[in-house]
């Protein structure tokens, strides 16, 4: 069975409007939402069994916090896990520019995540550390040379990014990993919820928090970089946002490079600028 048929079992008659793109490789996840005359749901279905089991692994162990997403029910139809969420609405903290208090909520729900102790949700020994993270960090700019003629990356920015020193990382607390703004939805009453947990793991608290800063700050504008940070009760200091987002610029383009089908990423030329950007502030600053 496809997963547009599956979708369409479970809508039970009701309109199915797909969420997701397509043209990326075998193993992505599908996301539709489902409409009945009284309300909407969201169904996803996963590219592999490992994506659904570790997406539950994390919302067993956080699902009473709030903030989480909802499941309604869930089940399997041959080789296709699907999932069936509350719809938590149409809207995200990248779609809402500028409202503060959007973003402080987002903020607060990422607070509650790092403070909770939940069991472990890594198997990684010790959870990614700074040892981790000072080594990965080197590893990300050797794989993204591999990609320079796809992406247009210079071997200069290339070799710049190897010379800016590691972000700081704290203790391993549980996290999401992938904090974008398109990961927080907003309802029509306000409400945020923090979806996708699939990547969820025991990492350095900054890992969130600074790609969620960077990144709002980006699409939404300084208000709402500003709002995150006051919502989760710390602001990252510039030098260590920067050096974070030197990382997480890498990480997304070796990302983008590795998984998708398309031979011309010119949308994520704001990648490369932010790079640009990002490593020429951390120069400055040693």
């Amino acid at each position: 069975m496809e997963p547009l048929e599956l979708a369409d079992r479970l809508a039970g008659g009701g309109r199915v409007q797909e969420l997701t793109s397509i043209d990326r490789v075998l193993g992505v996840n599908r996301i539709y939402r489902l409409w009945t005359d009284q309300e909407s749901r969201i169904v996803k279905i996963y590219g592999t069994p490992a994506r659904e089991r570790r997406e539950r692994h994390a919302l067993d162990a956080l699902g009473h916090l709030d903030g989480m997403p909802t499941v309604l029910d869930r089940g399997a139809e041959g080789d296709l896990q699907w999932v069936i969420f509350e719809d938590a609405g149409r809207w995200n903290i990248g779609s809402l520019p500028e409202n503060i208090g959007i973003a402080r909520r987002a903020g607060e729900i990422l607070a509650r995540i790092h403070e909770s102790e939940s069991a472990p949700l890594s198997n990684l020994s010790r959870g990614i550390d700074q040892e981790w993270v000072t080594v990965d960090f080197m590893s990300t700019f050797r794989r993204l040379e591999r990609y320079r003629g796809k992406i247009g990356i210079t071997m200069d920015l290339i070799e710049q990014a190897r010379r800016v020193r590691p972000p700081y990382a704290s203790e391993p607390r549980v996290a999401h990993t992938n904090a974008v703004p398109e990961n927080f939805l907003v309802d029509d009453d306000g409400n945020v919820t923090l979806i996708n947990w699939e990547w969820a793991t025991l990492a350095p608290p900054e890992w969130d928090l600074s790609k969620a800063v960077w990144l709002s700050g980006l699409k939404s504008g300084q208000t709402a970089s500003r709002g995150l940070q006051e919502g989760y009760g710390r602001a990252l200091e510039p030098e260590q946002l920067d050096r974070w987002t030197v990382y997480h610029a890498g990480m997304m383009l070796v990302f983008e490079a590795e998984n998708t089908m398309r031979t011309d990423l010119d949308e994520f030329d704001y990648l490369l600028a932010e790079l640009q950007r990002a490593v020429t502030a951390a120069a400055s600053a040693d």
